[in-house]
């Protein structure tokens, strides 16, 4: 495996995205020293390689990104894996609202909680929070999975369209149009098969709750 280090103490955004992109045509992994919190890192990255981030990033980490796997031994800011066509977020720590924002594809994981409107508007793919989330977790969601192994506040599901949103923990409240309906063995067995995948144990799978849309 080639591997490649990047130290961005000292550089711009552009200029680390710019590095970023250059050295992932060449190198099968890239590690990024001293992140130090910089906005939009691997922005519209689509390249197929493995990316760690070593410290915490800013707003729009992985933003329209097609086909790496980021994984940030940090937190994350506002809307982490913004429009995801392909590939892998994991976040080791917390992340702002918004993360999963618009995903087509491809998998966001924050390990720790978020804030608000997790998942808003996502058209596919999965996101994962192994902690709480916010208010209007699953926003305008129109596709995909989204699951929540903490609680959740205020209006889950606010005005969904379809996709899933599952919850381990508390629901506060619901949003409109949507509704709680029991979970069936294979919903079970997927999210035991997805959870697994990524490392989370330990769970009592029969107290997950399930939101979609009214219809």
């Amino acid at each position: 495996m080639k591997e490649y280090i990047i130290n961005a103490k000292d550089m711009e955004e552009k200029e680390l995205n710019r590095a970023i992109k250059e050295q992932a045509a060449h190198h099968d992994k890239l590690i990024i020293n001293n992140p130090e919190s910089r906005h939009n890192i691997c922005a519209g990255l689509s390249e197929d390689v493995d990316i760690e981030i070593n410290g915490s990033a800013g707003y729009f980490v992985g933003t329209m990104v097609n086909g790496p796997k980021i994984h940030i031994n940090g937190n994350a800011g506002w809307f982490a894996g913004d429009n995801m066509t392909k590939g892998e977020l994991i976040i080791e720590g917390t992340a702002g609202d918004g993360a999963g924002q618009g995903i087509y594809g491809g998998t966001v994981i924050v390990k720790g909680s978020t804030g608000s409107r997790t998942g808003e508007i996502m058209k596919g793919g999965t996101v994962i929070i192994g902690g709480n989330s916010g208010f209007m977790t699953g926003l305008l969601m129109m596709g995909g999975k989204l699951i929540i192994l903490g609680d959740v506040t205020d209006d889950v599901g606010e005005s969904i369209m379809r996709g899933s949103i599952y919850v381990l923990g508390e629901v506060k409240s619901l949003g409109k149009n949507a509704i709680m309906e029991e979970t069936t063995d294979e919903d079970l067995k997927d999210l035991e098969e997805t959870l697994t995948k990524y490392g989370f144990e330990d769970i009592d799978y029969s107290n997950f709750k399930k939101i979609v849309n009214i219809q």
